[in-house]
């Protein structure tokens, strides 16, 4: 579904937006009152100067202190690879950008992030998994990186993979999996102008509750990781 209908399908009213680079920013009126759009598109690569700008416009918004609701739209296919990038250290660049979402939450304003496309690795750790809650389309594609770059990082050979992928989706890419194992809070099969409000709404009153990440919880009831309070129970008590 093309980024032009998604967004009017989800917001119907007023809204304006402008999309650079990459990039989109904008705004749209609803039942809380304004709402400010920020994030990417057409599979961004997320580089130096993309990180940094989002950013920028991050806390432009946390400056205007009227703790506005924020809506991030995630469509990267990770982070870019080139040499100059990772020489202007891309990693605190995105160290960056979460740390102004981190910010922003803390800010109390109300927040979420919504995959329209692509959502990989860096790309999408940076500032759409930071969000206070992450939504994707049925049609989205999430993961960290495809069985055979795993295979390589890893060395565990890619018929293992394939095989572990069909029984944990913790080798599996997909939002499906994804949200099974608590990065995805819910798929949105079809969408409406309700979606959104309803998110945020849910939000208002008690944003700092956010601030506890409940993921490994959500993913061990939904059977994504399955083993993942266990073992970190055991090293805390060690």
């Amino acid at each position: 579904m093309q980024t032009q209908t998604v967004l009017e399908t989800l917001f119907p009213n007023n809204l304006d937006y402008k999309i650079n680079d990459s990039m989109i920013r904008g705004s749209a009126e609803t039942k809380l009152g304004k709402v400010e759009i920020i994030g990417t598109v057409d599979s961004a690569a997320m580089n130096q100067f993309i990180a940094m700008t989002l950013a920028g416009e991050i806390l432009d918004v946390i400056a205007q202190d009227q703790q506005t609701p924020v809506v991030f739209i995630v469509d990267t296919l990770g982070q870019d690879s080139s040499r100059a990038d990772e020489l202007l250290c891309l990693n605190r660049t995105f160290a960056h950008l979460a740390s102004c979402v981190d910010l922003l939450r803390r800010r109390g304003h109300p927040n979420l992030a919504i995959v329209l496309g692509e959502a990989v690795s860096g790309g999408f750790l940076s500032y759409g998994l930071m969000a206070n809650q992450a939504f994707a389309l049925e049609s989205s594609q999430v993961k960290v990186m495809d069985l055979q770059a795993m295979s390589r990082v890893t060395k565990i050979p890619l018929d293992k993979l394939k095989s572990l992928s069909q029984t944990s989706a913790i080798f599996a890419p997909g939002v499906e999996n994804y949200h099974a194992m608590g990065a995805v809070n819910e798929i949105w099969k079809t969408l409406d102008a309700h979606l959104v409000e309803n998110a945020l709404e849910s939000q208002l009153g008690h944003t700092d509750d956010f601030l506890t990440d409940e993921r490994r919880q959500v993913a061990e009831d939904r059977e994504g990781r399955v083993l993942c309070n266990e073992i970190v129970e055991s090293v805390l008590t060690a």
